[in-house]
């Protein structure tokens, strides 16, 4: 019975213990009026993250949309990264395509290829370009988060 009681107060939280932990929200999630203005942040940063990206779904849960949490709580106009910017040009969109799926196949490049539908030579080539085109080295982890991050960001504009 206590479980079953807890479980149903975690639907609707109030009171100074809620200030001190943030929990994820849904749709479904109830909270009170002084929470109102971070659900609906949270909701709309949900709804941005689904039109960016089609494998959230229709209705996207904050919970779920991972990095789109943070690129989201970016102003929608934010500027582009100059070493990035060449790359986002229409004339590269394939390069560009390449190397997000790239970086979301954490750098395996048969993974890549595969769903890619390409041959590894034409994916290390195109990987090559990246490389010339923006400056940075796809063996950094630092220049991979920066490329994933922009790339993924410049969804959301």
């Amino acid at each position: 019975r206590r479980a079953a009681a807890r479980g149903r107060g975690r639907r609707c939280r109030s009171g100074p213990a809620t200030a001190q932990r943030a929990a994820p929200r849904d749709v479904g999630d109830t909270a009170g009026l002084s929470e109102l203005g971070a659900v609906w942040r949270e909701a709309s940063a949900a709804a941005r993250a689904a039109l960016a990206e089609p494998r959230f779904g229709p209705v996207a849960r904050w919970a779920d949309i991972g990095p789109y949490r943070l690129l989201t709580a970016l102003p929608p106009q934010a500027p582009q990264d100059p070493a990035v910017a060449p790359l986002l040009a229409p004339a590269h969109r394939e390069l560009a395509r390449t190397a997000e799926v790239y970086l979301d196949h954490a750098g395996q490049a048969g993974r890549t290829a595969t769903a890619l539908g390409i041959h590894r030579q034409t994916l290390y080539y195109r990987l090559s370009r990246v490389e010339q085109l923006t400056g940075l080295d796809l063996d950094d982890g630092e220049d991979r988060l920066l490329l994933h991050m922009a790339l993924k960001g410049a969804r959301l504009a």
